[in-house]
């Protein structure tokens, strides 16, 4: 039961705070008594579970890569096997795989793509053209990586890059979601990292960062 006190508080409340309240009366049973130890130790794996093995990236092809995105959808590399099945609206993705050179025209509607999805999200780069602008790193009119306009979590090189190197970071991005929970992941060499890096940083305002052009004299 609400006690009469607060009720006369909700009355006064606008729509939005409403929500705010209904939310936080909803989590109080889940953050305290037997609601915390279940949402530890067994709802938080579940939903964890969940996430890494339904990795729904966007269906959005920007040059080469994209045919070796399509082929990994194909018979021979099944890549629905793993739970990567291809979505056309941002608003049911929560990966967005970039797979080609991005010009400068191009950016800002890849960053309206970004932030129409909804969290959690992840961005992987594929092939050397997103990484760094591979042999266009030289154009005036090509973005210089896309890290410097959206958190990019995993970086597949490679020109074209293969079904299976796709596939294979695919899988790295599963390994850094169930780490993410823990919040550490252990290299090949060892090394502990952050497995939320880049996730949490604040790209607020215009994304007019680039790396500068190195030209031999």
């Amino acid at each position: 039961m609400i006690p009469s006190g607060e009720q006369a508080n909700i009355i006064g409340l606008r729509s939005k705070e409403f929500v705010a309240w209904v939310d936080e009366q909803l989590q109080k049973p889940l953050k305290t008594g037997p609601g915390k130890v279940i949402m530890e130790g067994i709802v938080d794996k579940f939903i964890n579970w969940a996430k890494r093995n339904s990795t729904w990236p966007l269906h959005f092809g920007i040059m080469c890569c994209a045919i070796e995105m399509a082929a990994t959808s194909d018979p021979r590399y099944d890549a629905e096997r793993f739970g990567i099945i291809y979505r056309s609206s941002p608003r049911q993705v929560d990966v967005l795989l970039l797979n080609g050179p991005i010009s400068l025209k191009l950016r800002p509607a890849v960053r309206r793509l970004y932030e129409q999805m909804a969290e959690p999200k992840w961005v992987i780069a594929m092939g050397e053209c997103t990484i760094c602008g591979g042999p266009y790193y030289d154009s005036y009119s090509v973005v210089k990586g896309s890290y410097t306009f959206v958190p990019t979590d995993i970086f597949i090189p490679g020109c074209p890059v293969r079904p299976e190197a796709l596939i294979d970071g695919f899988l790295k991005l599963s390994a850094k979601i169930k780490a993410e929970r823990r919040g550490w992941i252990k290299t090949k060499k060892g090394r502990l990292v952050d497995a939320t890096k880049g996730q949490l940083a604040d790209f607020g305002g215009e994304y007019t960062y680039e790396v500068k052009a190195v030209r031999p004299h």
